[in-house]
């Protein structure tokens, strides 16, 4: 049974293959924006609570906050950096080289590629002297967590949102860190206010674009084994 308040009007104009990318991906990017206080995750791991206010179906101006979204060209990254791009935060993106343009599609304000050497660099200028608010690393990998925490160090703080648990080492003290727990009543009004009209008028998309393994529950295994072996700037996709 599906709850009434997790759920939108898919427009007649975007085919279910394409509209299936957004709903876990939107739970997730809501609980990594919009969490105002920290709440229980995993033992021993709190909730982030960035507090970013909601989308918004208007044109909002900047809030001046910036966020930066580290694998951006992912569900849950690119997911992210709509909505918080909606909600008149500024973007900025990490990702692969093949796909600092579709992060920037995406509503990112600038994209660099994560392997870059000076990649840090590149950030906290593009930063500036912006209200920075922290990260969302929807990869949370040990690789990530150690860009991630460099920026954060070099920028005196701030929060790390992860999908993973976080670090617990070499954190600094002015940090904090959480791990998004991607059901949370707190996307309720979003998808009650927002999706379906979105989705109508082009503000949302469903991106990353579908990628379809097969039709049938058999196709899920080898589904699961492309998803192991590593997908970029898809969602893989097996239809009933």
């Amino acid at each position: 049974m599906l709850q009434e308040d997790k759920a939108a009007i898919l427009p007649s104009s975007i085919p279910f293959v394409d509209g299936v990318v957004v709903p876990f991906a939107l739970e997730a990017a809501v609980c990594a924006l919009s969490v105002n206080e920290p709440g229980p995750c995993m033992p021993g791991v709190l909730t982030p609570a960035l507090g970013l206010p909601y989308p918004s179906l208007q044109d909002v101006p900047s809030t001046g906050k910036t966020l930066v979204v580290y694998g951006g060209s992912s569900s849950a990254g690119s997911m992210t950096i709509q909505l918080a791009t909606a909600a008149g935060i500024r973007v900025i993106a990490l990702a692969g080289a093949a796909n600092l343009e579709f992060v920037k599609t995406c509503g990112a304000v600038a994209a660099f590629d994560y392997k870059d050497a000076h990649v840090v660099e590149k950030v906290v200028q593009a930063i500036g002297t912006t209200d920075f608010v922290g990260i969302f690393d929807a990869i949370s990998l040990p690789e990530t967590f150690e860009l991630d925490l460099a920026v954060l160090t070099k920028m005196g703080g701030g929060w790390l949102a992860c999908t993973h648990p976080p670090p617990k080492e070499n954190v600094p003290e002015n940090v904090k860190t959480g791990m998004i727990f991607a059901v949370n009543d707190i996307a309720a009004p979003v998808w009650r206010n927002y999706v379906t009209e979105a989705l109508e008028k082009g503000k949302l998309k469903c991106l990353p674009p579908p990628t379809v393994i097969g039709k049938g529950l058999k196709f899920v295994n080898e589904g699961l084994k492309k998803s192991k072996e590593g997908v970029s700037a898809t969602k893989l996709v097996v239809e009933l």
